[in-house]
């Protein structure tokens, strides 16, 4: 069996993301690690944060329980504050996660690389698949750690941009899809993201084509876990079984030093 280190952003990024892929990996009997860059302190403010809990308090529990619920074996926060959106205020805190130092973040993650003796790592596409600071930390910092660790198999998650346009055609043409996939048919997924590019990849360029579709209510369970930033009236959790299973049943990767286009392939073949 293999080690599979999952890098994420922030506590929630791993639902959507990789939720599919961490649920298959730990079924199968494979070791997964989750690692989240920062404590996501500039997300959603609940209602009901207790006295002297904070929003970073609330979703260090929230990850943790969507851990559990995936199958994660270990989690490891590596303790940078949240950098906010794109010209955030947030943007110029020196401890924000996009400050870091690209060697020594690289090096607290390459360490828990070395110590899981990892055989493969996920983190995001060049541009972080929609341009958030946090997400395009994660692609350098993945990238920089892996080389150190000499940790192969680097798997960049991506958005099929083709994909998503076809959902959008099909969703637009479809009432009761369109009433289920919220503000998709306002969504133009060659439009500029966060970044100014457009979101995810081209289908050309990914390489893998993950079937996540019997881990689908493990997905949507651990993305319930996450109460302060996705509630019980999201239309995440109100889709049904079959229209989930349409949006989020596959994931997509880049391999790293391979290329497309995106074919069905599991990350331990």
């Amino acid at each position: 069996m293999s080690t599979l280190v999952c890098f994420h952003a922030h506590p929630d990024d791993e639902c959507l993301a990789t939720g599919g892929t961490i649920a298959r990996a730990s079924a199968e009997g494979h070791r997964v690690v989750l690692v989240v860059a920062t404590d996501g302190a500039y997300g959603e403010v609940p209602k009901d944060l207790q006295p002297g809990e904070t929003l970073a308090d609330r979703r260090f529990k929230e990850v943790t329980a969507s851990a559990k619920v995936l199958g994660v074996a270990r989690l490891e926060m590596l303790g940078y504050k949240d950098s906010g959106m794109t010209g955030w205020s947030q943007n110029s805190d020196p401890e924000a996660f996009i400050n870091a130092d690209l060697d020594t973040a690289a090096q607290k993650l390459s360490k828990i690389l070395t110590e899981e003796k990892a055989d493969a790592i996920t983190i995001y596409d060049w541009h972080g698949n929609y341009g958030h600071p946090d997400h395009i930390a994660v692609y350098k910092v993945g990238h920089r750690a892996a080389q150190i660790a000499d940790v192969k198999n680097v798997f960049e998650m991506t958005t099929n941009r083709d994909a998503f346009r076809r959902m959008r055609e099909m969703a637009l043409s479809n009432p009761e899809i369109l009433s289920e996939t919220e503000g998709i048919g306002d969504f133009d997924p060659d439009g500029p993201a966060d970044d100014g590019n457009p979101m995810g990849e081209p289908e050309s360029v990914i390489t893998h084509r993950v079937d996540v579709r019997k881990y689908c209510d493990q997905k949507k369970l651990a993305i319930a876990c996450h109460q302060s930033q996705i509630t019980d009236t999201s239309f995440f959790l109100n889709m049904t079984d079959e229209i989930f299973e349409l949006a989020f049943g596959t994931e997509w990767f880049i391999k790293h030093g391979e290329t497309g286009p995106a074919r069905e392939r599991w990350l331990f073949e």
